[in-house]
């Protein structure tokens, strides 16, 4: 049976903050976008999650998807779900973090990613979304 209701439902995705220390310099893994909305703009890997996927496996697939990196842990950090956040229409996104162990891990743009690239935390891009205030926070919380 399937159920119905008055009230509009909101999309969920995942966005994952990827990490990694090369001579004591941290450095945040960004994709830039293939399309819209904010196509070309850097912004955290990430996606939306299929209806019937777990929101955990929802945020490994979308790293391997989008990265090609599926040898991490990543850890729930925090949602964020700011009316406005996404043009698309009303998103709530739940952040993954996670710490690249192996520097030589093989990283390749995939799926929605045109390009990827690290930057260090104090040289970062104008980013799309509301990915700036995100790592912001998660920066402010570690």
């Amino acid at each position: 049976m399937i159920y119905t209701y008055a009230y509009q439902r909101p999309a969920v995705t995942v966005d994952i903050i990827v990490m990694r220390s090369i001579n004591n310099l941290r450095n945040i893994l960004l994709i830039k976008r293939k399309n819209e909305p904010y196509k070309n703009q850097w912004a955290l890997p990430g996606g939306f999650i299929d209806i019937d996927e777990e929101i955990e496996t929802a945020a490994y697939r979308e790293l391997e998807e989008e990265t090609s990196i599926n040898d991490i842990l990543l850890n729930q950090f925090k949602s964020f779900g700011k009316v406005g956040r996404d043009p698309r229409g009303r998103t709530i996104s739940i952040i993954y973090t996670g710490e690249l162990q192996n520097n030589n891990q093989k990283i390749e743009a995939g799926d929605d990613a045109k390009e990827l690239k690290w930057f260090t935390l104090e040289d970062l891009p104008n980013l799309a979304f509301d990915h700036a205030d995100i790592i912001n926070e998660y920066l402010h919380l570690k």
